[in-house]
């Protein structure tokens, strides 16, 4: 979705500039006038939807110090700019040790609050993908974390919810490089267990014998005392990818172990208890599989519980433009390539019309070569050769782009899905002549094909804009000569009236 910004202004002229000159970058804003709503708000169950916050630092009951002194008790974590008058440098001080990111002297001008607004959007994307990235690390992933707008995908995540709070086995089915590790990751994250390890298993990557040592420990030999992966995992959740690669041997141990409770490690005397959570992942289909002898039937049916299917990426291609926005911010991040800031209207269009065979991995590694050879300020077609040397729509010279139709990494984004996965379409057409015959004033037809593209693409003033074929500088002017935003419309202005 575009990114959601916060105001808190008690000067209604002020409001109204940095209302603008959000609204003319894309956003959605909400505006408040005093600092005790402003954090009543971030603590609101929806309060996580804002990507910053502009604050003014004089404001009635509560001011912007003290804001920013309580918002860690909200336990929402955002870029604030504050504001301040003209010889204010110790009161911004002040806020930049009680942690704001940026200030801005006012009076200032439109240019230099979008300058701030994109620094602060372009830094909470980092300081996200950074905590993600702890997250992961430290087994402490959500389904909040998973970049995801298609439904498809929700359905996963429905399910994945679910099977959360549940201790049965999970069986995750689905294509290599879906991201299936991640969902488990996820569903260990969101449960009882997340306290407790998260412990990973390749069974297709192993020798059968290392398999089984490794998988169910050994208490003899060189080795001696050395704990399997059953019991590093005690008390949390053991991941098994690839279960379908198993060997028949260990596949009758893994069943005694998920039916009994226990396993027996190589030179134990005696059997040792153990309590996991399995959630196991394949790209085979098992039933196949038990077909050919190769799988044993009971072990599926005892996996075969809860089972998830994550679809393809070329299933899902809503949740493409996400993605690419946070594989290149990281990778932008990363290898210190700051000018970056965008992908090209063109660029994406290119990476959502591939099959991508290797779904989610093989877009991640895509994007990581084009951030490399990126010079420019935004990813251009010419930045994905292996893909644009395959792809007949895409001209030998590179494309000229327009600054304003960059789709920036700077902030989220809802895709740009097929205008069916976005809204009822019920009858599109326009009548180009009234009810007596005559032919329509051009300014009621422009004013209905406008509203027809606010309505389709809910509002998304930067998507409106590249659909009509105007700037959007050009379309807040038509809205404001047409009387569209006044009236109430769907468009940036009309969902700020509305909050």
């Amino acid at each position: 979705m575009p990114a959601q910004i916060l105001i808190v202004d008690d000067d209604p002229a002020q409001r109204r500039l940095l209302e603008a000159a959000a609204v003319a970058l894309g956003l959605e804003v909400v505006v408040l006038s005093d600092g005790r709503a402003a954090l009543e708000r971030l603590a609101a169950p929806d309060g996580g939807r804002f990507d910053a916050m502009i604050l003014d630092l004089v404001l009635p009951e509560l001011d912007g110090i003290g804001v920013l002194e309580r918002l860690s008790r909200t336990g929402r974590t955002l870029p604030v700019i504050v504001q301040v008058a003209q010889g204010g440098t110790d009161q911004a001080a002040s806020a930049i040790r009680a942690g704001a990111t940026d200030f801005l002297v006012t009076p200032t001008s439109p240019e230099r609050i979008e300058v701030s607004i994109r620094n602060a959007l372009r830094l909470g994307a980092l300081e996200k993908e950074q905590a993600r990235s702890r997250r992961a690390a430290g087994d402490t992933l959500t389904f909040d974390d998973l970049v995801t707008t298609s439904p498809a995908m929700a359905r996963v995540v429905q399910l994945g919810l679910r099977a959360a709070g549940s201790p049965m086995p999970i069986l995750l089915e689905g294509e290599s490089g879906t991201g299936r590790e991640r969902i488990a990751r996820a569903i260990h994250g969101s449960g009882d267990r997340k306290s407790k390890p998260f412990v990973a298993v390749s069974c297709g990557m192993l020798a059968p014998g290392l398999l089984d040592a490794t998988l169910f420990g050994l208490q003899t030999g060189p080795a001696a005392r050395h704990p399997g992966k059953l019991q590093q995992a005690q008390g949390g959740t053991l991941f098994l990818y690839g279960i379908g690669d198993l060997p028949l041997d260990v596949q009758a141990r893994l069943l005694r172990a998920l039916q009994e409770g226990e396993i027996e490690p190589v030179g134990a005397k005696r059997p040792l208890r153990i309590d996991i959570r399995l959630i196991a992942a394949t790209d085979h289909d098992l039933i196949d599989r038990i077909r050919q002898g190769l799988f044993r039937e009971d072990l599926y049916y005892r996996l075969n519980v809860f089972p998830i299917r994550v679809p393809p990426l070329r299933d899902r291609r809503e949740d493409i433009p996400d993605l690419v926005q946070q594989f290149a911010a990281r990778f932008a991040s990363e290898q210190g390539k700051r000018s970056l800031r965008g992908i090209a209207p063109e660029a994406l269009d290119l990476l959502r019309s591939q099959a991508w065979p290797g779904n989610v991995r093989q877009l991640e590694n895509a994007v990581f070569r084009a951030v490399a050879l990126a010079d420019g300020p935004m990813l251009t077609p010419a930045d994905f050769p292996q893909i644009a040397s395959r792809h007949e729509a895409i001209p030998s010279a590179p494309v000229a782009i327009e600054s304003n139709a960059v789709i920036p990494f700077d902030r989220p984004r809802l895709s740009d899905a097929p205008p069916t996965a976005l809204a009822p379409q019920g009858d599109a057409t326009i009548a180009a002549v009234d009810a007596g015959g005559d032919v329509r004033p051009l300014a009621e037809i422009e004013a209905e094909v406008i509203r027809l593209a606010l309505d389709r693409y809910r509002g998304r003033m930067a998507t409106v804009a590249r659909k009509l074929g105007i700037g959007r500088s050009t379309l807040y002017r038509k809205l404001k000569e047409l009387g569209i935003a006044e009236t109430g419309e769907k468009s940036g202005a009309g969902k700020i009236a509305a909050e």
